[in-house]
């Protein structure tokens, strides 16, 4: 179990980390998710003790990390985005190197890297070294080194990055396997990865968490209408014009490519829109190749929070007064 409770972190009068609360139970893939610089690895990083926090604690299996910081460390495994690997090691000298520093026991540590590299498909090079590896059998390898002490919680900071796609489905398959003896943290710029691997996410953004609940909860909370897929033969500019203009359509989006047009319906809710959309394309002698209603994926929901939330803050900066503005400039002390 992993309990992170008002944490907050600055950087010399810039907040990165602003008040993020979350709780992730025993056998529970949690999807952090946010922009560039929204302030989620440096959360992880404070989880996994290479930060401290600036106010704020994080609970590790039921040890305070603030209070017991050695007890709560050994019971994480951290893959960071960025790996601090060393390529002159050879990949089984350096996960057993790992396990050493983890505390695992003498008499278990060749079972346990044999274990680790086995688990993350790293075993058919464990006597490379590591400068002549790929850098997605790097990113397994790392993987290998957080898993060898067999720890309670995993925080995995984009753990797909730099595999080809046949690794990437071995990858997701190894961290719905992991889930069952250990409490997993993920962050991924890869939304459908989430769909097919997270029990709930976390979206946070300036630092402050947005929204929070599973995929299906956000998006039937945060989508405001539902909507149609459009398919006519052939590019059609001004589809989305014409089709905009129907009644019980909000929003139409065109994407015109490789001799077909798509157009993206948003409809107003309880309007059904199928019936006026093809007469309208029938009447001006379009081909329809498709018409079917249109479910909101995570992107979508995605994109859309962070654009409202652009659009709010864009207005309460246009707002402030010059001396608020000037103050806010200079900053606060780092803290």
């Amino acid at each position: 179990m992993l309990e992170v409770e008002a944490l907050r972190k600055s950087f010399y009068g810039t907040v990165a980390v602003d008040d993020v609360s979350f709780r992730v139970e025993s056998g529970e893939i949690l999807g952090f998710l946010g922009p560039n610089g929204a302030g989620k690895t440096t959360t992880m990083r404070m989880i996994a003790g290479f930060l401290e926090p600036g106010s704020g604690k994080v609970n590790v299996d039921g040890i305070d990390a603030a209070a017991r910081p050695r007890e709560a460390r050994a019971r994480i495994g951290y893959l960071p985005e960025t790996l601090a690997l060393y390529p002159e090691m050879r990949v089984r000298e350096y996960v057993q190197f790992r396990a050493e520093l983890c505390g695992v026991p003498r008499r278990e540590t060749t079972a346990r890297v044999s274990e680790a590299l086995s688990t993350c498909f790293v075993d058919d090079v464990a006597q490379k070294p590591i400068g002549n590896l790929s850098k997605g059998y790097r990113q397994r390898v790392g993987l290998a080194a957080a898993l060898v002490h067999r720890p309670q919680v995993l925080i995995l900071d984009e753990p797909t990055v730099g595999l080809d796609p046949r690794q990437i489905v071995k990858v997701r398959e190894l961290i719905r396997d992991l889930r069952k003896d250990h409490t997993i943290l993920l962050s991924t710029h890869i939304l459908p990865e989430v769909e097919l691997v997270c029990d709930r996410v976390v979206i946070i953004d300036r630092g402050k968490i947005v929204a929070t609940g599973t995929p299906e909860t956000l998006r039937q909370q945060l989508t405001q209408a539902p909507g149609l897929a459009v398919g006519l033969k052939g590019e059609i500019p001004d589809a989305d014009g014409v089709l905009r203009q129907l009644p019980g359509i909000v929003r139409a989006a065109r994407i015109g490519a490789g001799g077909e047009t798509r157009v993206l319906l948003e409809t107003d809710r309880g309007s059904d829109v199928r019936e006026s959309v093809f007469r309208e394309c029938v009447a001006r002698g379009w081909t329809v190749l498709e018409l079917s209603p249109r479910q909101a994926t995570l992107e979508d929901v995605f994109v859309r929070l962070l654009t409202t939330r652009d659009a709010d803050a864009s207005e309460r900066t246009d707002d402030l007064p010059a001396a608020v503005e000037e103050s806010e400039s200079r900053g606060e002390a780092r803290s």
